[in-house]
C-alpha cells in the first residue's frame, strides 16, 4: 500500500492533515473519466465553457478568506499575500472567460484556395505538474486556458499543498464543471516518477505542463519528447535586477526588498541578483540592508507579518547551506544568515555583499529569503553578469532614462524584461523563460495556444485541374 500524504504547517511544524494516496486503478479510472468527459466538453459551446469558468472566479472570491488561510497554513506565506493570490486566480479565470473565444477563433488566410483557414482544436487531456509556492495561482493559470480550449485536465500537485490541490477541484466542481473533467491526483511521493511517465505515455494525454525545478522539468520534458507530446516547462530563475547609476535609489531599494522577500523569496521570478553600478552601490546596499532588517518576520497569520517561514524544513536547510558556502567563498554577510530558533521553518531575511563568480549565489537560483548584491563598473559589465547564468526567466532594469534601460534590457537573454518595475505574471501577457528556465508560454493568447492543435484547412469549391508539383 502506498504511503499516505501528510501536510505540515511550516510556521509551527505541526501536522495539518493526512490523505490517502490513490491506487494505480484509481489513477487509471481518473484518466478514463477525463478522456470521456473531454469529448463532450470539446463539443460544448465556448460560451457555456466561459460561463462555468466565470462562475469559478465568483466561487474563489466568495471563499477568499477560507482559501487564503488554507494556503498560509500549508506553505507559510503571509495571509495578505495569500488573499492576493486567490483574487489573482479569479482575475485570471475571468480573463480567459472573456478572451478565449477570440484567441481560438478560426483565422482566415489569403491563399490560392477558395477558402483557407486555421482552427485551434483541443489536444485531449492535459497533465499538469504544479509546485507549492503559489498553490492556487499556478494551477488556475494553466487550468483556465486548458479548459477553455476544450481540454480535460489532470493535476499532480506538490504533496505539501494537497489541501490546496483538492480545493482547486472543489472550486471548479462547485462552478458546474462536468464531473471528471478536472481531477486532482493524490500520488505518493515514491510513485510520482513512474505514474508521471505512465500518464504522459498514454495516447489520451495530449500535452504536459510543469512548473518546478530544473531537474523535474528535464525529466518531464524528456518523457514528453520521447512520446512526441507537447510540453510547457516553466522552471527556475536567477533573475537579474540591474540598478543603473541614475536610478531613484530610495524607491528602487524599497521595491527590491519587497520583490525579493515576497513569499519568503520562494518565487521563480523574484529578483535574486541585485547588479549595481559601483558609483551608487554603497548607498543602494545601505538602503537594502536597512529595509531588510526592518522586515517583520513571524506568524504568517498575524496581520503585521511581512515574511513568513519557508515551506519545508529541507528547503530552509538548503538555503542555509548556500549562504554558508557563499560566506566561506568570500561573500560578506550584511544581515541575516541564520535559521530563526523556532518550531517552524524560518530563515532570517539575508543580504550578501561582495558576491562574485564561483559562488553558487552568483549564478544559481537561491529559492529563499536571500538577496545577493553584485557591484559592477558600468552597464556593459552589468549585462555580462546578468547573462552569466544558465537561467533566463525574468530581468528588470532600473534607470531614470527609460530608453537607456530598454537598450540594456535588449542585451539580456530572458523570457521577460521589466523596466522600472518588479517582474510579475499577468494574465494579459505571455509568461515563460528561455535557456535553462524552460520553454513554452503560459497566459495571454500564446498560453491558450500551447494547449491546442493548430489545424490548417484548405478548401476548394471543386477539384483543381492539375496537381501540385511540389509538396
Amino acid at each position: 500500500m502506498s504511503q499516505p500524504i501528510v501536510t505540515v504547517n511550516p510556521a509551527t511544524g505541526a501536522e495539518l492533515a493526512t490523505y490517502s494516496a490513490m491506487t494505480d486503478s484509481e489513477i487509471g479510472a481518473a484518466l478514463d473519466t477525463a478522456a470521456t468527459a473531454q469529448v463532450a466538453w470539446a463539443a460544448e459551446d465556448i460560451k457555456v465553457r466561459g460561463e462555468i469558468v466565470r462562475t469559478a472566479a465568483g466561487v474563489l472570491r466568495e471563499r477568499a478568506d477560507e482559501l487564503a488561510l488554507l494556503i498560509t497554513r500549508e506553505m507559510g506565506k503571509p495571509l495578505a499575500e495569500s488573499r492576493a493570490e486567490v483574487h489573482k486566480c479569479a482575475t485570471g479565470l475571468e480573463y480567459y472567460a472573456d478572451n478565449a473565444a477570440t484567441y481560438l477563433a478560426d483565422e482566415v488566410y489569403d491563399t490560392s484556395a477558395d477558402r483557407a483557414w486555421v482552427s485551434y482544436e483541443p489536444v485531449g487531456v492535459v497533465l499538469a505538474v504544479m509546485p507549492w509556492n503559489f498553490p492556487l495561482w499556478q494551477v488556475f493559470r494553466f487550468a483556465a486556458p486548458a479548459l477553455m480550449a476544450g481540454n480535460a485536465a489532470l493535476l499532480k500537485h506538490s504533496p505539501n499543498t494537497t489541501g490546496s490541490a483538492l480545493a482547486c477541484q472543489e472550486i471548479l466542481t462547485a462552478a458546474g464543471l462536468p464531473a471528471g473533467l478536472f481531477t486532482t491526483l493524490l500520488i505518493a511521493e515514491p510513485d510520482v516518477p513512474a505514474v508521471t511517465e505512465r500518464l504522459i505515455a498514454d495516447p489520451r494525454v495530449g500535452a504536459v505542463t510543469i512548473t518546478g525545478s530544473e531537474r523535474a522539468g528535464s525529466a518531464v520534458g524528456s518523457i514528453a519528447g520521447r512520446e512526441i507530446k507537447k510540453s510547457v516547462l516553466e522552471l527556475g530563475g536567477s533573475d537579474p535586477f540591474i540598478v543603473l547609476a541614475d536610478a531613484d535609489l530610495p524607491r528602487v531599494a524599497t521595491l527590491a526588498v519587497r520583490g525579493r522577500f515576497l513569499n519568503a523569496g520562494q518565487s521563480c521570478i523574484s529578483p535574486k541578483r541585485f547588479i549595481v553600478e559601483e558609483t551608487v552601490a554603497a548607498e543602494f546596499t545601505r538602503l537594502v540592508v536597512e529595509q531588510t532588517r526592518a522586515l517583520t518576520v513571524g506568524d504568517p497569520e498575524a496581520a503585521d507579518t511581512e515574511v513568513g517561514p519557508m515551506a519545508r524544513r529541507d528547503l530552509r536547510d538548503g538555503v542555509a547551506a548556500q549562504v554558508d558556502a557563499a560566506v566561506e567563498a568570500g561573500a560578506t554577510l550584511l544581515c541575516g544568515g541564520a535559521a530563526i530558533d523556532s518550531d517552524g521553518f524560518f530563515y532570517a531575511p539575508t543580504v550578501l555583499g561582495d558576491v562574485a563568480p564561483g559562488m553558487s549565489v552568483y549564478a544559481e537560483e537561491v529559492f529563499g529569503p536571500v538577496a545577493s548584491i553584485i557591484t559592477v563598473a558600468d552597464a556593459d559589465e552589468a549585462v555580462k553578469v546578468a547573462n552569466d547564468t544558465p537561467f533566463g526567466l525574468g530581468a528588470s532594469v532600473w534607470s531614470a532614462d527609460v530608453g537607456t534601460a530598454v537598450a540594456v534590457g535588449r542585451r539580456i537573454t530572458s523570457g521577460a524584461c521589466f523596466i522600472n518595475a518588479i517582474v510579475a505574471s499577468d494574465a494579459r501577457m505571455p509568461f515563460g523563460g528561455t535557456k535553462r528556465s524552460g520553454y513554452g508560454r503560459e497566459l495571454a493568447a500564446p498560453g491558450i495556444r500551447e494547449f491546442v492543435n493548430v489545424r490548417t484547412w484548405w478548401a476548394m469549391n471543386e477539384p483543381p485541374s492539375v496537381a501540385p508539383v511540389s509538396e
